[in-house]
């Protein structure tokens, strides 16, 4: 009999590559994760690891287990969510990871309408980068993501995850005001900006693959001069005359806009596409229901 406990510590060795960030993924030590490995093999008979440099990779009877553990440990998340609805209701905590942005726009409207629609739900909210809540959700860390898309995410049918989508933004071109392209009828183009310097978040930062995105939508790699993951610092940049950057929208808000020049732009790459997401089969559990449909109803507020 295979310990689902230890097809859930393959599947965290599978994402993380060695054994040490698998084990403080999962609040283990390094010779718990070791030991809970050398017990499945085991069990199935089979090596399902092998050395990788400095890390380990699936071998091919890990690659085969590792696709069921994912659908055995989904099939367990719905058995907990039945069983919590028949138990309990909608009572209890859910540990939220969004970006904070994600955070301002639907996560804190979430929480006012909950304190009416579901006031047994609480919130836990954890400020996390776009790129970090998934395997945070993943890992076990958060019951649910406010996420963004970006390379390297897990793919939109990838079984470990149930995605809802909630908004899109655009981001606008920021722009010196001396700037030729600082006034003018309708969007800039792209192409535009190609000879430009150019300030954006550092790589690793969900914005920075759409600007990189909307950059090579355009046939051009942008040459980017200054780096910085906080916009009002990208602002005050452009601001100075130091180049130009693409921000998303909900970051001007609030923003001395006085001494720049923001403009749309004709990209429908210059988006970034903001979801929920919970372990696969969690959607059903009764105290993330009531959460998902809060998220929904404000992300729908904001048109």
């Amino acid at each position: 009999m295979i310990d689902a406990r230890r097809l859930r510590t393959l599947r965290a060795v599978a994402d993380h590559r060695t054994v040490t960030a698998a084990a403080a993924a999962l609040y283990l030590t390094p010779s718990a994760v070791s030991q809970q490995l050398a017990a499945l093999e085991q069990e199935t008979g089979h090596a399902l690891l092998s050395r990788d440099g400095r890390g380990v990779r699936l071998t091919p009877a890990g690659e085969i287990l590792v696709c069921h553990a994912d659908a055995v440990l989904a099939q367990l998340e719905r058995a907990e969510a039945d069983l919590a609805a028949y138990a309990t209701g909608a009572r209890g905590t859910v540990t939220v990871a969004s970006f904070a942005t994600g955070i301002s726009l639907v996560l804190a409207p979430a929480i006012a309408a909950l304190a009416t629609t579901a006031p047994g739900v609480r919130l836990k909210v954890l400020d996390a980068e776009g790129d970090a809540s998934l395997p945070m959700v993943l890992d076990g860390q958060a019951d649910l993501a406010v996420a963004v898309e970006y390379r390297g995410a897990p793919r939109g049918d990838d079984g470990r995850l149930a995605r809802f989508p909630l908004y899109a933004e655009p981001f606008e071109a920021v722009l010196p005001l001396d700037h030729p392209l600082a006034a003018g009828p309708g969007p800039i183009a792209m192409a535009d900006l190609a000879g430009e310097p150019w300030i954006g978040p550092y790589p690793g930062n969900p914005c920075h693959d759409v600007v990189l995105l909307a950059c090579e939508h355009a046939g051009f790699a942008p040459r980017l001069v200054h780096s910085s993951d906080d916009f009002s610092a990208v602002i005050a940049l452009a601001s100075a005359g130091a180049g130009v950057a693409l921000v998303p929208r909900s970051a001007l808000r609030g923003t001395d806009l006085s001494r720049i020049a923001v403009r749309a732009v004709d990209s429908s790459a210059a988006t970034r596409k903001v979801f929920a997401a919970v372990r696969g089969g969690a959607e059903r559990h009764p105290v993330i229901r009531p959460v998902l449909r809060a998220l929904e109803s404000a992300a729908a507020e904001l048109g």
